[in-house]
């Protein structure tokens, strides 16, 4: 069984208004990874990912690249402590 990794990512640059949290919960559910993502008031994007350390390692990747009209200038990652359990990848 491969290790599992829950981690909250808050991604900084030009990601609101194009197309960001769509591009992440397709890639996530690609990648079966299970969580959330949503736009927070300081013009970042914050996700929580669950799933295998592989799958969170391969979404990171795409991340920083992000959606063709994206320009991500940093990904800032924290392990996530929370007891939180997830049946899908979500946009809040």
């Amino acid at each position: 069984m491969s290790a599992i990794s829950k981690l909250q990512v808050c991604i900084r640059g030009r990601v609101q208004g194009v197309g960001f949290r769509n591009f992440t919960r397709r890639t996530a559910l690609q990648q079966g990874i299970l969580g959330w993502v949503r736009n927070c008031e300081d013009g970042s994007v914050e996700a929580v990912l669950h799933g295998s350390k592989e799958a969170v390692d391969q979404l990171l990747v795409k991340l920083k690249q992000g959606p063709p009209l994206s320009q991500v200038e940093a990904i800032e990652i924290y392990e996530d402590l929370s007891e939180d359990c997830f049946e899908d990848f979500t946009i809040r």
